[in-house]
């Protein structure tokens, strides 16, 4: 019964369901293809093949950029049919280095939107010199939206990625940004921990948050909740996505206070 159970509730890791419905697209278009049907109209029943398949996918940008893989890799080949096989291998080298597949299996390369974080200083109390962490901090757009919220908190940045933390210190010279992996860099000591990650890796955030960070110390994770803990707050700033808070407690993740408002002990 446990087996069915989470055999039933697995969900492959991203970016598998993505290349899932792509291939799926490619599958129909052949198979239309096949049947005798015009190519436009092969296209679009391939479009809405891909389109069903991302349906089940969590977050809109992930279903967006599953249902779109086909109409766009078909584009990207018609425009390139005549281009040889190494300008792809030449395309693909520049993400490869700035956002290397380790990376990709944290979280695909979505920044914080601006003013994502707009009064979220009215939710969360910190002190004039809090230490604040942004892990995986990419271009450093998490570190702006914070410093816009709290100018004068003291703003670190982790990212694996060696280009994108070298342009993120050059983006953000206020904040101190290294680069190395969030996993193994210790939470300790920050008042708060920023994260805007996948699903399925908050988990393992969660886990690490409560292992590392003292009580009091805040966790605050954009668009996606920690499963199974029950936040000091959510925010949601108008058209935006929503904003977790958690505060941590000896033993896991407290709950929120009547008044719902985060703060150090």
């Amino acid at each position: 019964m446990r087996l069915a159970t989470r055999v039933a509730s697995w969900r492959p890791p991203w970016p598998t369901p993505a290349v899932l419905a792509w291939a799926l697209g490619w599958a129909a278009y052949l198979v239309a293809g096949r049947a005798g049907l015009a190519a436009t109209s092969a296209a679009l029943t391939a479009t809405a093949a891909g389109a069903l398949a991302a349906l089940p996918i969590d977050g809109r940008w992930r279903r967006l950029l599953a249902s779109a893989g086909f109409p766009l890799s078909a584009a990207a080949l018609a425009s390139a049919v005549s281009w040889p096989a190494w300008v792809w291998l030449i395309a693909a080298l520049p993400l490869a280095l700035a956002y290397p597949l380790r990376a990709w299996r944290d979280a695909p390369f979505f920044p914080t939107p601006a003013r994502s974080l707009d009064g979220l200083d009215r939710v969360v109390a910190l002190p004039a010199d809090a230490l604040v962490l942004d892990a995986g901090c990419g271009l450093g757009h998490g570190l702006r939206a914070l410093a816009a919220v709290w100018p004068t908190a003291r703003l670190e940045g982790v990212e694996w990625s060696r280009p994108l933390a070298w342009l993120a210190t050059r983006r953000c010279p206020l904040a101190c940004v290294r680069r190395g992996d969030m996993w193994q860099r210790s939470w300790a000591g920050f008042d708060l921990v920023y994260l805007f990650q996948r699903p399925e890796s908050m988990a393992r955030a969660g886990d690490k948050a409560r292992r590392e960070m003292r009580a009091g110390a805040l966790l605050v994770s954009l668009e996606f909740a920690v499963p199974g803990w029950t936040p000091q707050a959510r925010f949601q700033a108008a058209g935006r996505r929503p904003v977790w808070v958690y505060r941590i407690a000896a033993g896991g993740c407290e709950a929120a206070d009547s008044n719902g408002r985060a703060g150090r002990r």
